[in-house]
């Protein structure tokens, strides 16, 4: 592996880090939470996005106004599947999702989930880091490299995991700040 295939790796671990806390609800209507939400569209399961036309009118509320009113039902009943803990309401136009304020328990508990996460990202960058110590320990016992050249290899990679571990703390702090302020 190189250094920048190892940045690739750890960036994606960030991208997915993202991904996981866009799809949080934190009190405020945010569409991402609807990412994973697929609905039978002839046959064929199509993400929400793809059938309607998803807006927040509102700071707590997301109104999805699908294309064909025929599969307004099968919007409802794929939101309700989903578990993404808030009940649709359909008035026969349009499904309106209304985001409840948060509890200050509940804020807690976001935030341990939030916690969580960010270390599992962690853990995702140190182990890319242990793949690539153990391929410049490889490198050194095939006589690829010389014992200096390893020693700022590693120094190298240590530097980049620290960068995305602080890169890490930085996202899940801001991401708790949002969650308490709403």
């Amino acid at each position: 592996m190189s250094l920048e295939n190892m940045q690739e790796r750890m960036e994606k671990v960030i991208d997915n880090l993202e991904t996981n806390y866009s799809e949080i609800r934190a009190g405020r209507a945010n569409p991402a939470i609807l990412n994973r939400v697929s609905v039978e569209y002839y046959g064929v399961p199509t993400p929400i996005n793809q059938v309607a036309s998803v807006s927040v009118p509102e700071a707590r509320l997301i109104v999805i106004q699908p294309w064909d009113r025929s599969i307004l039902s099968q919007i409802e009943k794929a939101i309700e599947k989903a578990e993404i803990g808030i009940h649709p309401m359909n008035d026969g136009g349009v499904i309106r999702l209304s985001f409840p304020e948060l509890t200050e328990e509940r804020r807690k508990e976001i935030v341990k989930d939030v916690k969580k996460t960010a270390e599992e990202a962690k853990v995702a960058v140190r182990n890319v880091r242990r793949d690539e110590m153990d391929e410049a320990k490889a490198k050194l016992k095939n006589k690829e490299i010389s014992e200096d050249e390893e020693k700022a290899l590693e120094d190298k990679i240590q530097k980049e995991t620290d960068k995305y571990v602080a890169k890490i703390d930085e996202i899940a702090d801001k991401k708790e700040k949002e969650i308490m302020s709403v």
